[in-house]
């Protein structure tokens, strides 16, 4: 809007001036007349829009009850009225002087002076060109008789005599004869108009006046006589006397500015209608102008002061709400801009303080999500308990490794939850007895599984510690799954135990087996044939267990020093068929699903074929004393990686052997030494791989590994 204002203050200004320039200039006024009255009637058009805009915006204002709108209201009304009334008088007067002023100017007097100016400097100039006229003519006639070589000087004394200022004697056809006075200093003759020349070779005269001036700011008359000569010779070309007299600087200033007058006086007197109507437009425009700018500086002033108040006004309101956001400042030295300056910054200083509090509540929001992210990531469980002993938080390692709902659990009882009451005993029993000391304890949590006779025995590092809360002494504890670190370190002592075994096991075998061999062949042709039996069945039982020790010797030192893998990319398909073409004559062949869209894994051929191997030779002997008689092997997609399942219809684990299936000599095998598991764990975690078993829900065994798959 402030921009739109001073485009119409810019332009009606333009158009007053542009007005009082055409009313000055005649010519101007009378070219531009219609277009000035069109930009004039445009302008008043804007401006009416403009002022009408403001007075509905005020109304609008007004019937909206803004604050400080009857105040602009009645400063608009009243600086109006200052600009209506005065203005309307002046314009009243001014336009009724102006029309009697353009009246007077063209009255009779003015009117029959100019014309009697004009018409004596045209009768003085009729006067001089007359007497040159008959000056020439005398001396026409007495050049008649003189020779072209004498009359050269007899122009130049004729000159003198007469006292004229320029002569010359030439032919009709061109040809000067003589000069005299300035034309004889002149480099070119100033010759007459042909048709000038043509009326003096048929014995005519001419006699005139003519415009000399070589610029329009100095204005020059001439007048120009033309005689013809009678020339006596015969046979001679026909002559002409040519005489340029300039008139008088005084009288030709005089002559052209009666005449500059008289035309600008009948121009005015033509357009006197005109120019009271661009008056009267230019005193219009002249009044709107005014009214404008009075109404534009009410509304201007009057905002000035109610913005303040107003700014006050909401900012009061605001601030009763809770909205302390600082408002804007009045730029100023009065009362109104002090105060407005003041609230500001007291707004700003409410504003910085809850900022402050709020920062505050962030950063202690932000160190709680901090904690909890913490929290949640830690594969360690953390459980927080009131001092009755009711579940308050939990992070997710606690609903992993204890298997509950932390949502749904809390504010309940540990004992209350469901297969945590032994656990939740011990628990207590250890805060009981150690008081307010931090204590430790090695828990063994038995957790049911997917399916039944999948319960999984978990041994849990259990922390616990007093901690001080809002309604008195809570509790916290911190519980660890170091289930696969106690097997590994039983794996650990199982190896150390299986390489001294080997060590101190197989060095007599061999001179045992020797010896009774020795004795068997020495002692048996000298014996009974009861006694040689006899000896014969000794010997052969201790060659067959000599033969069994070497090959638990054997399977304890591959137990012990299983070499390390050399993964490489193979295809995991290829090589279960490969393993199977040896079960080909088996009484229990194996049932394949491969996935024919398995990707590759990241592992070491020979030692996968021998995890391959134990497990299809366990499927096969649990299998060999039932009825039906199954083994199934199966290929699959897993997340990250390949997962490997053989599954039989064997009697399957039972609890006891599902808890420690991975340590060795764990078997349910009469003969066996139960290092098969262990040696395929030992491989699979060499892979990087997992491996988990369980029974399946229609009966039987089922053992599933996941490897990596390959980049």
């Amino acid at each position: 809007m402030r921009t739109i204002l001073l485009a119409v203050f810019a332009a009606s200004g333009v158009l007053l001036y542009l007005l009082a320039t055409a009313s000055a200039n005649t010519e101007t006024f009378a070219r531009q007349y219609s277009l000035l009255v069109k930009l004039n009637a445009g302008i008043t058009v804007v401006m009416l829009a403009v002022i009408g805009y403001l007075l509905v915006r005020l109304w609008r204002r007004y019937r909206a009850k803004e604050f400080g709108t009857a105040l602009m209201a009645r400063l608009t009304l009243m600086f109006a009225l200052m600009a209506i009334i005065p203005g309307t008088l002046v314009y009243t007067v001014s336009v009724q002087f102006l029309s009697r002023s353009i009246e007077s100017w063209f009255n009779v007097r003015v009117d029959a002076s100019l014309e009697s100016g004009l018409t004596l400097a045209r009768t003085t100039l009729d006067a001089m060109l007359q007497d040159v006229a008959g000056r020439t003519r005398l001396m026409a006639q007495e050049l008649a008789g003189v020779p072209d070589a004498s009359a050269g000087a007899m122009l130049g004394r004729m000159i003198d005599q007469t006292g004229l200022q320029e002569a010359a004697i030439f032919t009709v056809s061109g040809r000067v004869i003589a000069t005299g006075g300035l034309t004889s200093a002149r480099l070119a003759l100033d010759l007459p108009a042909p048709e000038i020349l043509a009326e003096a070779a048929r014995g005519r005269g001419y006699a005139g006046v003519e415009n000399a001036a070589r610029s329009a700011d100095k204005p020059a008359l001439r007048m120009r006589v033309v005689a013809p000569i009678n020339v006596r010779l015969l046979g001679a070309e026909p002559r002409v006397l040519q005489v340029l007299q300039n008139v008088p600087e005084p009288l030709t200033a005089s002559a052209e500015s009666v005449q500059s007058g008289y035309r600008d006086y009948q121009e005015l007197s033509l357009s006197r209608r005109n120019l009271r109507e661009i008056y009267a437009v230019t005193l219009t425009l002249t009044l709107l102008l005014a009214l404008f700018g009075a109404i534009a500086a009410a509304f201007y002033l009057s905002n000035r002061l109610s913005a303040p108040l107003s700014l006050l006004a909401q900012g009061t309101e605001a601030v009763a709400q809770g909205d302390f956001t600082p408002r804007g400042e009045i730029a100023g030295g009065d009362e109104l801009g002090l105060l407005t300056q003041s609230f500001s910054r007291m707004t700003r200083q409410l504003d910085e303080a809850r900022a402050s509090v709020r920062q505050r509540e962030a950063q202690l929001e932000a160190a709680k999500s901090y904690l909890e992210s913490i929290l949640a990531n830690l594969t360690a469980g953390v459980l927080v308990f009131d001092p009755e002993m009711r579940l308050a938080t939990a992070n997710q390692g606690a609903e992993t490794i204890l298997q509950i709902d932390a949502t749904r659990a809390q504010w309940q009882r540990l004992g209350d939850l469901p297969g945590l009451s032994e656990f939740a005993a011990r628990v207590t029993e250890a805060f009981r007895s150690h008081g307010e000391r931090v204590w430790q304890q090695q828990i063994e949590l038995t957790r049911p599984g997917e399916r039944e006779g999948d319960e999984r025995s978990l041994t849990l590092l259990v922390r616990g510690s007093r901690l001080e809360v809002a309604g008195g002494t809570g509790y916290i504890v911190v519980c660890d799954d170091i289930s696969e670190l106690v097997s590994a370190q039983r794996s650990a002592a199982w190896g150390e135990v299986a390489r001294r075994l080997a060590h101190e096991i197989k060095n007599p075998l061999t001179p045992i087996q020797l010896s009774a061999e020795r004795l068997q062949m020495k002692l048996t042709d000298k014996l009974a044939p009861a006694e040689a039996e006899v000896l014969a069945r000794g010997t052969g039982m201790i060659v067959a267990q000599v033969t069994a020790m070497k090959n638990m010797v054997d399977d304890f030192r591959e137990y012990a020093r299983t070499p390390p893998a050399s993964l490489v990319s193979l295809d995991l398909n290829a090589l279960v068929r490969e393993v199977l073409g040896l079960y080909e004559n088996s009484p229990v062949p194996a049932v394949l699903h491969l996935d024919p869209a398995l990707p590759h894994v990241q592992g070491d051929s020979s030692q996968l074929r021998q995890v391959i191997h134990n497990l299809l030779q366990n499927a096969q002997d649990a299998v060999a004393s039932c009825e039906r008689r199954e083994v199934e092997l199966e290929t699959t997609r897993a997340p990250g990686g390949v997962r490997l399942t053989v599954a039989d219809s064997g009697p399957g684990f039972s609890q006891k052997i599902i808890k420690r299936a991975f340590e060795p000599y764990v078997t349910t095998k009469a003969r066996g030494t139960g290092l098969g598991l262990a040696i395929v764990k030992r491989i699979v975690d060499d892979h990087h791989g997992s491996i988990e078993i369980g029974n399946r829900e229609g009966g039987g065994a089922r053992v599933s590994i996941t490897l990596r798959a390959a980049a």
